[in-house]
C-alpha cells in the first residue's frame, strides 16, 4: 500500500512502519506525519474453567463489552462472545449498574482441556466489528482511532504524486499509542524532523455530549491550538486551508493534546508540532462514527501543507 507512493518502506524494532517520500529540494529538511494504528483491546489474565477472563490494553469503554463479539488471537484466531451473568441472577443494585470487567468472560465454546491448548495467558483479544455505511456520506466500526487518520495519511501520499515537494516527507504509522504514545515517542526520535505533524481523531459532537467539549459535525478536521502546537505550525495549517477552500475547525487543547503531538515536540531538541484531528462519535467504542469526507478533507489540508513547505519555512519557525 505505501510501497507504490514512496522511496522506501521499513518497520523499526518497536512496530512503527516508516515509509520516506524523498523532496526535490536537496536539502534534507524532514516533514514527519504520524498517525497511530494500534487500537484499543484485550488481554487475556486467566483460563477460567473452559472461559477467558481479560482486562483491557488502552482505554476501551467497559460499558459497551458485554455481548460483544471478539478474536481471540491464540494459537490459532477463535471466535468468541463476551459473556456475564444473566440479569435474572443479579440483585436489583446490581442489576442498575455498569458490569466491571473482572466480571465478564469470553466464551469461545471449547472445553477447558480444548482452551488450553489454543490459548495462553497474555493472548490478545480484539472486537470484531464489520465497518457499516450510515447513510450516504457517513460510516461506523472500529478502530477508526485511529486508521481513519492512517488513511488520510495514505490518501495525502496520493495526491502528493501530483505534486512537487522539496521536503523529504517521512509518513509514519505508530505503535502502541493508546498505551502512552510509544512509537511516536521513538521514531520521532530515530527520524529527527523539523516539522512533525500528528493525525488524530477528537470528539465529535452528539446527543448527551457537552457541546463545550465537542466540536461541530460534518464541518471538517480540526487544527490543533494549544501549548503542545507550535503557533506557526497552526497558522500555516490554517491559511492552507483557506487557501484550499477545505473547511476546518480550530481545537483548543489546553494542556497535554493526548495524541502522539504531545511525544513529537518534546523529542530531542523540540520538534515544531501540529495538530489534526477528525472528529468521531462514540469514541473508544466499537460503534465509532465519522464523516467520510472529514477523511479526504485531511488529507488534502497535509498533502497542501507539506507541498507548501520550502526554504524559507525554517525562518518562519522562529519565535519573536
Amino acid at each position: 500500500m505505501l510501497t507504490p507512493l514512496t522511496d522506501e518502506v521499513r518497520t523499526d524494532a518497536l512496530g512503527n512502519v516508516i515509509a520516506l517520500k524523498r523532496g526535490t529540494g536537496g536539502s534534507g529538511q524532514r516533514l514527519m506525519l504520524a498517525a497511530h494504528m494500534d487500537e484499543i483491546g484485550l488481554v487475556v489474565t486467566k483460563l477460567d474453567r473452559g472461559f477467558l477472563r481479560f482486562t483491557s490494553i488502552g482505554g476501551i469503554n467497559e460499558r459497551v463489552l458485554p455481548s460483544q463479539e471478539v478474536i481471540v488471537h491464540g494459537r490459532r484466531d477463535l471466535p468468541g462472545i463476551i459473556a456475564s451473568r444473566p440479569p435474572h441472577v443479579l440483585s436489583p443494585e446490581s442489576r442498575k449498574e455498569n458490569i466491571p470487567t473482572r466480571e465478564l468472560f469470553v466464551d469461545v465454546g471449547l472445553s477447558a482441556a480444548e482452551l488450553a491448548e489454543t490459548v495462553s495467558v497474555g493472548d490478545v483479544i480484539s472486537i470484531r466489528r464489520e465497518t457499516l455505511q450510515l447513510g450516504k456520506d457517513k460510516a461506523t466500526g472500529k478502530a477508526f482511532d485511529n486508521r481513519a487518520c492512517v488513511a488520510a495519511m495514505i490518501l495525502a501520499l496520493h495526491h502528493l504524486q501530483k505534486t512537487i515537494h522539496t521536503w523529504d516527507i517521512y509518513a509514519v504509522a505508530t505503535v502502541q499509542e493508546e498505551i502512552g504514545l510509544r512509537g511516536a515517542t521513538t521514531s520521532t526520535f530515530g527520524i529527527a524532523p523539523v516539522v512533525g505533524i500528528a493525525l488524530d481523531v477528537t470528539f465529535a459532537n452528539q446527543p448527551g455530549a457537552n457541546g463545550d467539549e465537542t466540536l461541530a459535525w460534518e464541518k471538517g478536521p480540526a487544527i490543533g491550538l494549544g501549548p503542545n502546537i507550535h503557533p506557526k505550525i497552526h497558522e500555516k495549517l490554517v491559511e492552507t486551508a483557506k487557501n484550499q477552500e477545505i473547511p476546518y475547525l480550530v481545537e483548543v487543547l489546553a494542556g497535554n493534546s493526548g495524541t502522539d503531538a504531545w511525544a513529537m515536540q518534546v523529542t530531542q531538541a523540540g520538534i515544531a508540532t501540529g495538530l489534526l484531528s477528525i472528529p468521531v462519535r462514540n469514541m473508544h467504542t466499537p460503534g465509532e462514527t465519522l464523516v467520510l469526507a472529514d477523511i479526504e478533507r485531511t488529507a488534502r489540508l497535509l498533502a497542501a501543507f507539506a507541498a507548501g513547505l520550502d526554504g524559507g519555512t525554517l525562518d518562519g519557525l522562529r519565535l519573536e
